[in-house]
């Protein structure tokens, strides 16, 4: 085998140099050379110029195996809901999220499950043994299978993976993680990538299924090279306030499953507990009727959720008025507004208008329309909705109101937590309303706002 040869490519260019500059010479650019290893092949045998290994074979799409990937369940209904319905073999797995936020949590409650069942490997860079034995013994966690192991270097963690072949193995982060081959220190974008890939490389030969942790920078985004998140078959996310109870995982990227599903947990003294019926948590409302407040439902994954859309609107004492949103686009807010002018009447150009939706939820499909102006005209005028409604439509820059995906389960969730009224797009209105339920179907803004304040 030759020995690899240490080479310094632009991030931006593609440019590659045997030493290291401040400054791209092909570019220009400043900062932008980073440590690589390119490794120099032996010559191809005679009569197979340019291949390396054995001609790969070619088989059309009619003959290539369709059967369904093996899983296995994470022992968490909300973590094999977000995965599509397990953990896959030889699947690497990216999860980021905010200090504090959770990912070690999740990570060793689940790998201590894991490990009753099968042979499992537990790799920490940024805590000692006793930090996470400590951790275990406070969340009452079995401890009696789970491997754990303090290290940094790669070549040592895969070798010692390669003698105790895990099933499931976490990595706690990555960005701790360092290759010896590299003279850069640890965290940066060519450890990172050179480290990840070893991994990847070993998951697929093995079959090992394995966690990363990730850090995020302070716009949120994870940490490292963007070449990280196409490496790794699944990217979740962990959303939530850190001193809230409530904590989103996120699933953006999923080879093996659908994106955007959502799983619900709720962080308690003994660790992070499934919340099944995440509807009931978000719709802790006040007892009494109060303006500006209406219940909307959105679709996340597979599922229908029922979240509370709170809006405030006062007079501006500036010249702009201010245009506020937490968990919506607001973007989509000032469009709304206008079309709420033009076609309702209902001026707000001297108004602030402040929009959250409750229980840090992000909605940002537009089945969030109606009930967006639902709550801000209820705000203005000071007309409290009630508790039993339900709202959800997308508005359109005419007036239009039109239909959203899957309005029949989102009916059926309403019913089922005792919802007696319906406001939606007539397209979406069903032949036959769930039992206790009255289904108003509307087609115009003019008619959903003579519906709401009848």
């Amino acid at each position: 085998m030759a020995k690899a040869k240490r080479m310094y490519g632009c991030t931006e260019c593609g440019a590659t140099f045997p030493k290291w500059a401040g400054q791209c010479g092909d570019c220009g650019v400043w900062n932008t050379l980073t440590e690589t290893m390119i490794e120099a092949h032996t010559a191809a045998p005679s009569g197979r110029a340019g291949w390396a290994g054995e001609q790969a074979q070619l088989k059309t799409l009619a003959e290539v195996s369709v059967e369904e990937v093996p899983r296995f369940s994470t022992s968490s209904t909300e973590l094999d809901r977000v995965l599509g319905g397990g953990l896959v073999e030889g699947s690497v797995v990216l999860l980021g999220g905010d200090p504090g936020i959770g990912k070690s949590t999740i990570l060793l409650q689940t790998l201590c499950k894991i490990a009753e069942r099968m042979p499992a490997l537990y790799v920490t860079g940024e805590e000692s043994q006793q930090q996470v034995a400590m951790r275990a013994r406070r969340l009452d966690l079995p401890q009696d299978k789970l491997k754990v192991m303090t290290e940094t270097c790669i070549e040592v963690i895969i070798e010692t993976a390669k003698r105790e072949r895990p099933r499931v193995m976490v990595i706690d982060s990555i960005q701790t993680i360092f290759t010896e081959q590299l003279q850069s220190a640890p965290g940066g974008v060519a450890q990172v990538r050179e480290s990840a890939a070893l991994l990847v490389r070993y998951a697929k030969q093995s079959g090992t299924a394995i966690f990363l942790a990730g850090h995020v920078t302070k716009e949120g985004a994870l940490a490292g090279p963007r070449v990280l998140e196409h490496m790794v078959d699944t990217v979740l996310y962990f959303e939530g306030e850190a001193d809230g109870r409530l904590r989103l995982l996120r699933a953006v990227k999923n080879r093996f499953g659908a994106i955007n599903e959502l799983g619900v947990f709720g962080m308690t003294d003994k660790g992070l507990k499934e919340v099944t019926n995440p509807s009931a948590i978000f719709l802790s409302r006040a007892q009494e009727e109060i303006s500006g407040s209406v219940v909307m439902a959105t679709w996340e994954g597979t599922r229908p959720m029922l979240v509370e859309v709170q809006a405030l609107v006062d007079s501006s004492h500036t010249g702009n008025p201010r245009r506020v949103t937490l968990g919506l686009d607001q973007n989509r807010l000032a469009m709304l507004l206008a079309v709420l002018h033009r076609h309702g009447g209902i001026p707000t150009f001297d108004q602030d208008v402040f929009l959250n939706v409750v229980g840090g939820v992000k909605v940002l499909e537009t089945a969030s329309d109606l009930a967006l102006l639902a709550a801000v005209i209820s705000s203005l005028r000071n007309k409290p909705l009630p508790h039993d409604l339900l709202v959800f439509g997308e508005v359109g820059l005419s007036g239009e109101i039109r239909p959203v995906p899957s309005g029949q389960e989102r009916l059926k969730e309403a019913a089922k937590h005792g919802f007696k009224r319906a406001i939606v797009p007539r397209a979406n209105a069903p032949k036959e309303a769930p039992a206790g339920l009255q289904v108003i179907a509307v087609t115009r803004l003019e008619q959903a706002l003579d519906a709401l304040f009848e």
